[in-house]
């Protein structure tokens, strides 16, 4: 076999057409592709390029297809004859003329054909012959004659649907010449005139039949009555007493179905209401209560509903309507007189007589119509009490004059006034609280509209401020009330700060707080952080020039409880929350506690703190630190302690005996109780007694912290080492012989606590792993194909790796042809343009 011929390239071709003297002569021609580093018996293809020739053969090439393909474009210059065996070399001329005449006849054909009725078809209407159909022997309906099915007769059908054929076939029969003579022909209006008379006459003789047979009907009914009551064997009296009539039992299915028709059909709900619904109504309700206030207070006469007279439209349906015996009665006008006696005569009578027959049924309407008095009453006192669930202002005034009988409330309300409850009225709208309010604009305002108020009557007008100023009635009111949060907060703080502090108040107060907040949680999150964010910096400042600063003051303690109570506690980390639980960490670090007030603020702050991490479970090591200093405040013999104190606690020196009791004997007088607020404020402890009992209070609420932090981080794995300073406080120092009776269950509790936690922690030891063999000492032998390129370690996943660099390869090339296609594409129509406008100016000039 010979060699396979070489394909040769562009370069060989147009080395053969050129000379190499002129491809030498000409360095334009050429490109060398340099190469990196050359390799011994590596063949290099395209050491030498020519890519001028190879452009020029592109450009021929495209105009020979691309470019006659773009002129051609749109163009159909092609004849194709579509005549039946024009390419059929079979078939003879004769044959194919013959048949092209047999289909051109055959396509007139079926056109003419259309409409073409010949006699040799046969028409059909409803699956019957049009041809048998002409005798018009046909029944037709009639709505008139049921019974006789709309018979009619021949001529009726001849004159009507014959087209008059049916009168002039009767004028020319032989009867009507027999009996006319030769007399004249009737005309067409005669004989439909005669025609309809006689329908006429055959109607009457049908309706005479038919009266008499139903005549005959009803007295063969009589007769069969008469002689029914012969027929029936009627028992004896005894036997049928004895014998009582057995009834048919009901079937399941006749009982289902007689329960579904007396089941109660679902009733429709009335439509939910918006808030914005709700807010508009609410504050009606409160402008019109304003407006009855304001209005006793002139001394106007309200509420005599008996005495004034409602308007009644008369589309009104009278829902709810209660009939009473004290209910108007109606007039009647009869000849020129009212007949209000005869009328109530009359339904006396007929009340008897529905009394003496229906007994049980007037029951049950008297025990409905009391139902219905209940229900209604319970509706009217319903918002009342609703609203006072929901901290309204929707109150009654006078609570004793609802529990009076309706009768007398009628009589007394049916009476005028006198000149004294008139102004007794008077006074006590004055006294009233005012039903609308408007939203303060700076917080003097604010202190202005709340104070000298109970703090019932604070949170009332608070209330009513947010009814009246709700967001969804005017466009400012939002702004309004996002400015009434922080106002709130500052007069909070006031009232916490005052002389003995109205924590009262400020619990009544909190409800609309978490209002406001649940409104506009933004703005509440904003203020509050600035609180929080002034208390940080302020302590900041402090340490830095002193180096010690003092626990919180009242007012900050209550802004940290209303935090707990407005926001979550449990987030990981909360815009709010998180700064202030930072910031009682920093205030139990950093205060130290220089006497009984400091204890007391300290133990609030772990109040707070246990709060806080409730629900979270965080650990707080500030918390179980301050425990442990407050305890070790109590501690006796400070010599040999067993454990470290953290600052701001010292083990030794002249504040470390804050809680040492001066006198044993005041144990037995001390009761346990809570630790009031105020004492954070200001201590008034003038004698060794009420000293000693603060002292205990305060180990009591210690303690109990202690339990409560015992409990929660029980489940932790460090929880035996980070109670354990307090076990040995507990267990060695402060043990329960130095202690009241009232707290030694306590003791023991928290010492049962710590030790019930498992003790033992595993060893720390290497995580277990396969062991690594050794290396064995015969090669690996890899098959590299080529250097510096990554492919696959398998087959499939080569030859993957090889289609996948060729189809890359093939891809880039077709974009490559394809811009170079459209970029010659538009140099053609570029000339193309450049051509017409150059012909246009020629002719032009």
């Amino acid at each position: 076999m010979g060699k396979p011929t070489k394909k040769r390239s562009v370069a060989d071709k147009v080395r053969k057409a050129k000379t190499s003297t002129e491809i030498k002569n000409n360095p334009f021609e050429v490109k060398i592709n340099r190469k990196k580093f050359d390799v011994l018996g590596r063949k290099v293809k395209h050491d030498v390029g020519l890519p001028g020739v190879s452009r020029s053969k592109a450009i021929t090439k495209r105009k020979e297809t691309l470019l006659k393909e773009y002129k051609q474009k749109n163009k159909s210059s092609k004849f194709i004859d579509r005549r039946f065996g024009e390419y059929d070399t079979k078939m003879a001329p004769e044959d194919k003329i013959l048949q092209r005449f047999a289909m051109e006849r055959k396509r007139s054909y079926d056109k003419k054909d259309v409409f073409n009725l010949n006699e040799d078809e046969e028409l059909t209407h409803f699956g019957q012959s049009l041809a048998k159909m002409e005798t018009f022997n046909d029944f037709v309906n009639s709505d008139d004659e049921s019974e006789e099915k709309g018979l009619l007769s021949a001529e009726m059908t001849a004159s009507h649907f014959g087209g008059g054929g049916g009168l002039l076939r009767k004028k020319t029969s032989g009867d009507q010449q027999e009996e006319d003579g030769s007399q004249r022909a009737k005309s067409r209006q005669e004989l439909i005139e005669e025609l309809i008379l006689k329908s006429k006459q055959e109607k009457r003789e049908r309706q005479a039949q038919k009266e008499e047979a139903q005549v005959l009907t009803e007295q063969l009914d009589k007769e069969w009555k008469s002689i029914q009551a012969l027929m029936v064997k009627k028992a004896p009296k005894a036997e049928s007493d004895e014998k009582p009539e057995e009834k048919p039992k009901l079937e399941e299915y006749d009982m289902m179905v007689r329960e579904l028709g007396f089941e109660m059909k679902a009733q429709p709900s009335e439509k939910l209401k918006t808030p914005e619904e709700l807010a508009r109504e609410e504050r009606e309700k409160l402008q019109k209560l304003e407006a009855d206030r304001l209005r006793r207070m002139m001394g106007d006469e309200i509420g005599n509903s008996t005495q004034q007279q409602v308007h009644m439209s008369a589309d009104d349906l009278n829902d709810g309507f209660i009939l009473d015996n004290d209910d108007k009665k109606t007039l009647a006008y009869q000849d020129g007189k009212w007949n209000i006696e005869e009328e109530e005569e009359d339904n006396e009578e007929e009340d008897d007589n529905e009394e003496d027959g229906d007994t049980e049924e007037g029951e049950e309407d008297e025990e409905e119509g009391e139902e219905d008095e209940e229900e209604g009453e319970e509706e009217e006192g319903g918002v009342s009490s609703e609203e006072e669930d929901g901290h309204s202002d929707l109150e009654s005034e006078n609570e004793s004059e609802e529990e009076e009988p309706k009768l007398e409330a009628k009589e007394t309300s049916a009476k005028p006034l006198s000149q004294e409850e008139i102004k007794a009225q008077q006074e006590a709208a004055k006294s009233e609280l005012p039903y609308t309010f408007a939203a303060p604009e700076s917080f003097s305002e604010l202190k202005d509209l709340l104070c000298n108020h109970t703090p019932d009557n604070q949170r009332l007008i608070l209330a009513r401020t947010l009814k009246c100023n709700h967001p969804s009635l005017a466009v400012g009111n939002k702004l309004k009330l996002q400015k009434l949060f922080g106002f709130l907060l500052e007069y909070v703080g006031d009232l916490a700060s005052r002389t003995p502090p109205e924590l009262t108040t400020v619990d009544k107060l909190i409800p609309e707080l978490y209002n406001l907040c649940q409104m506009y949680p933004e703005a509440a999150c904003k203020a509050m952080q600035s609180i929080l964010g002034d208390a940080a910096h302020s302590m900041e400042e402090v340490l830095e020039v002193k180096g010690r600063a003092a626990f919180p003051s009242l007012d900050m303690l209550i802004y940290l409880k209303v935090t707990a109570l407005l926001f979550p506690t449990s987030d990981f980390r909360h815009p709010v929350t998180t700064p202030a639980l930072l910031y009682i960490s920093q205030a139990l670090t950093r205060c130290p506690v220089r006497s009984l007030q400091d204890v007391t603020s300290g133990l609030v702050l772990c109040c707070l703190a246990v709060e806080y991490v409730s629900f979270s479970k965080r650990f707080l090591p500030e918390l179980i630190n301050f425990l442990l200093g407050i305890l070790h405040l109590a501690v006796r013999d400070k010599t040999t302690l067993g454990y470290t104190l953290v600052p701001p606690f010292r083990a030794t020196g002249k504040l470390t005996d804050l809680l040492v009791l001066s006198d044993w004997e005041s144990c037995k007088t001390w009761s346990k109780k809570s630790l009031p607020l105020s004492a954070t404020q200001s201590l008034d402890l003038k004698t060794d007694l009420e000293r000693d009992h603060h002292r205990l209070t305060c180990l009591s609420i210690c303690l109990d912290l202690v339990k409560r932090c015992s409990l929660l981080y029980r489940d932790l794995p460090s929880f035996t080492v980070i109670l354990q300073p307090i076990k040995t406080l507990l267990s060695k120092h402060l043990t329960a012989q130095t202690i009241p009776a009232a707290l030694q269950e306590l003791h023991k509790v928290i010492l049962e606590t710590i030790d019930s936690a498992p003790v033992a922690h595993p060893r720390l030891v290497f995580e277990k792993k396969k062991p690594i063999p050794l290396k064995l000492l015969t090669p690996k032998i890899v098959e590299v194909l080529d250097y510096g390129k990554k492919r696959g370690c398998t087959r499939e996943e080569k030859e993957k790796e090889r289609l996948k660099h060729k189809y890359k390869k093939e891809f880039k090339g077709a974009l490559r042809e394809l811009r170079k296609d459209s970029r010659f594409l538009a140099r053609e129509k570029l000339n193309e343009v450049v051509q017409r406008d150059t012909e246009r100016k020629k002719k032009r000039k």
